[in-house]
């Protein structure tokens, strides 16, 4: 019963891993859109959340199974409840590359107002907390989780210089408004995709201590 209890698991993280990727890919596709001004790559980013949307609900399917089928022990269980809260961020992530992939559409024919550098530096650095958080989910490494957690802390100093930047133009140029608005969502979005890749390595610490740094 254990072994095919710890397979099942096995199957989680793997399914796990595929979705941390799939989101890491959306959040770099999206990336390149921006940089590039790409509808094509926009729509590409867009398909990956219909794909993350998928590998959601089957992870949902596992994790009941083994809570249904199984006997999970307190170890277990804090395992697959931070699993559920995990992809949840992670949809969230894939929906919001999505919502910033429409912007940017919006955006293609026009040149940009600004330099946006910062946008994309914060985006790699959002698409890496991801990738170090589910490797810390599967390697159980407590301090590649902190790590992550700190991380966030750059995020939100590019976030808050962007905000600064656009402001600026704003009340400089008028004309500009439109445009500064909507790369100002676009850095927002980056900002809170920041932030649910903190939240996912919070669920790590959980998933290994049984604390919660919000709880």
């Amino acid at each position: 019963m254990r072994k095919n209890f710890d397979e099942k698991l096995n199957e989680l993280n793997e399914y796990l891993i595929e979705m941390g990727s799939l989101v890491e890919k959306a959040i770099n596709l999206t990336t390149e859109a921006l940089i590039n001004q790409s509808v094509k790559l926009a729509d590409e980013a867009i398909g990956c959340d219909r794909d993350i949307d998928d590998l959601e609900k089957e992870i949902e399917n596992i994790c009941l199974n083994l809570l249904l089928l199984h006997q999970p022990l307190a170890r277990d269980l804090r395992v697959i409840s931070a699993t559920l809260k995990m992809i949840t961020d992670m949809e969230r992530i894939g929906d919001q590359c999505s919502d910033i992939s429409e912007i940017i559409k919006i955006l293609a024919s026009e040149s940009y107002i600004k330099d946006i550098e910062h946008i994309p530096q914060m985006a790699y650095a959002t698409a890496t907390m991801v990738n170090d958080s589910i490797e810390a989910y599967v390697n159980r490494d407590l301090a590649l989780a902190y790590k992550v957690m700190e991380f966030d802390n750059e995020v939100d100093r590019l976030f808050l210089q962007i905000k600064q930047d656009l402001t600026d133009i704003i009340h400089t140029n008028p004309d500009h408004i439109g445009q500064a608005i909507d790369l100002l969502m676009i850095a927002k979005y980056f900002e809170r995709i920041g932030d649910h890749a903190e939240n996912i390595a919070e669920w790590v610490e959980f998933s290994i201590t049984g604390n919660h740094k919000r709880g």
